[in-house]
């Protein structure tokens, strides 16, 4: 009898403040349960690897896209994933990461945070690649690429995330549906 394919998982990282990972890490002993069953082919938390990988089964992917690194990623996340979930608030709304929409822009955002919060070498990073260029707006995944599945929360509970995993482990859609799978917050 063989073993059924295990199921090709990657997290991804964009703009926000890594919760969604802290909270994947809370999955605690059921990480063991769940290491046989996947293989974990791109993540911040549980790989090395730079590039991301073709033919990716499910990718939750963190944060909103705030930069042109970001951009490039997702666009490349959607191209190569099966099944991409908007992982936690930021991905789903742009949460926090979002709360510079309002600044007049890059520019605005760039002299806050280097200019104006600075104690003594004020001055932009202009190191070629130092610092991606920033969007107009740091913008929610869905308003870039389609998205298969929303897992809200900020983060999303250890518990709401094993649900989900463990109905894409079985082959089935996850059902979100009551306070407990689709509170924000």
């Amino acid at each position: 009898m063989s073993q059924p394919a295990k199921l090709r998982l990657a997290t991804v990282w964009l703009a926000g403040c890594s919760g969604c990972h802290m909270s994947f890490l809370d999955l605690d002993e059921w990480l063991i349960e769940l290491a046989p069953r996947i293989e974990m082919v791109f993540s911040p938390i549980a790989s090395d690897t730079k590039t991301y990988p073709e033919a990716v089964d499910v990718a939750l992917v963190e944060g909103g896209v705030g930069n042109s690194d970001n951009l490039a990623l997702i666009r490349q996340v959607r191209q190569r994933t099966r099944l991409l979930v908007s992982f936690g608030d930021c991905a789903i709304t742009a949460n926090v990461p979002g709360l510079r929409n309002p600044l007049a822009g890059p520019a605005a955002v760039l002299d806050r945070s280097y200019l104006d919060l600075a104690d003594g070498s004020a001055r932009w990073p202009h190191a070629p690649g130092l610092v991606p260029e920033l969007l107009e707006r740091v913008l929610p995944v869905h308003e870039l690429v389609p998205v298969d599945l929303f897992l809200p929360g900020c983060p999303p509970p250890a518990g709401r995330i094993r649900a989900v995993l463990e109905a894409l482990l079985q082959g089935e859609r996850p059902l979100m549906e009551g306070p407990e799978m689709i509170r924000f917050g």
